[in-house]
């Protein structure tokens, strides 16, 4: 009998499982959205650079070439490594080029699957060194951090 009350002592009270879940379930609800946030910035750092890139590429093109179009007067391909983002696997932004002519030219990266209700929308990046953003949640500076 005294091995009986010594067993049901240890245990927890169905009170205090509950107070236990309960916080456990109010410091969630809190960090989600944090933690959600940190990474729709961090893929979307990850874009930007691979729009920086692109645009290295089409520099480098450029010097070659004399113009950002081909001879034919159509873009040229992006590198395979550069069309999505990542390069392998399920990608979150697909770049393109857009507006392309002798002179001048703009690259996109948009959002697909679980990004695609991002709050800047799609990236875009001008051979000028222009940086913008289709959506209106936040500021081209704060889409581009």
């Amino acid at each position: 009998m005294h091995l009986a009350r010594r067993f049901f002592r240890r245990g927890f009270s169905l009170i205090e499982l509950m107070t236990v879940l309960l916080i456990t379930g109010l410091l969630v609800s809190v960090a989600w959205p944090s933690y959600q946030s940190h990474v729709r910035r961090s893929h979307r750092a990850e874009a930007a650079a691979a729009l920086l890139e692109a645009q290295q590429f089409m520099e480098r093109y450029y010097a070659v070439q004399g113009r950002y179009t081909t001879a034919s007067g159509a873009a040229p391909a992006l590198p395979v490594r550069l069309q999505a983002v990542p390069a392998q696997g399920q990608p979150r932004y697909r770049l393109r080029l857009e507006g392309v002519e002798a002179g001048k030219f703009t690259l996109r990266a948009d959002p697909q699957d679980v990004l695609a209700g991002d709050a800047c929308g799609s990236l875009t990046l001008a051979s000028t060194g222009a940086k913008g953003r289709t959506g209106q949640g936040l500021t081209v500076a704060q889409c581009w951090q």
